[in-house]
């Protein structure tokens, strides 16, 4: 199975795309999108809403796990936030690939164990379960994968209750 991960943002989206082959987990790819900040929030949203689109027609992955927006202080990140999401959820409709969302806490949990663990944390997590790859890239990156793999995690505790 291809999950492909998004961590949303209208600055910088974080995406990486995980396999699970036998059970084991390899990145296909990853990177995260960055739309030219001086840009309206109406062209930032069109530049992602395109990248994202040829993502994942050439990814070409069977699920879309999207973060959900956390509570913030600023409530206009937090808009931004699910503005980005909407970008995502729009793009996986017109393939019509299902999407899942998943809260910052139980990323971190599915990860690391621990729902209240730290950026570095997850990153040495992510990093030793797809083989101790380098991660390139702000930690937008890095969390894209976290979405992938708690979703991978969910789906194969999903089977095992299922047999």
């Amino acid at each position: 199975m291809r999950v492909l991960g998004v961590d949303p943002g209208t600055i910088r989206m974080g995406f990486g795309a995980v396999d699970s082959i036998s059970g084991e987990l390899a990145t296909v790819a990853h990177g995260c999108l960055t739309p030219h900040r001086s840009f309206s929030i109406e062209k930032r949203l069109r530049e992602l809403y395109n990248e994202i689109e040829v993502i994942i027609g050439e990814i070409k992955p069977d699920a879309i796990a999207v973060e959900e927006p956390f509570v913030s202080k600023n409530p206009k990140t937090a808009i931004a936030i699910g503005q980005a999401q909407a970008v995502v959820l729009i793009a996986a409709a017109q393939k019509e690939i299902s999407v899942f969302r998943y809260a910052p806490r139980e990323i971190k949990k599915a990860v690391t164990d621990y729902g209240g663990s730290s950026k570095e944390q997850v990153e040495a997590m992510v990093k030793i379960l797809l083989g101790n790859i380098e991660i390139n890239g702000p930690d937008d990156v890095t969390d894209a994968l976290a979405v992938a793999i708690c979703h991978h995690n969910a789906t194969m505790l999903d089977n095992l209750f299922l047999e």
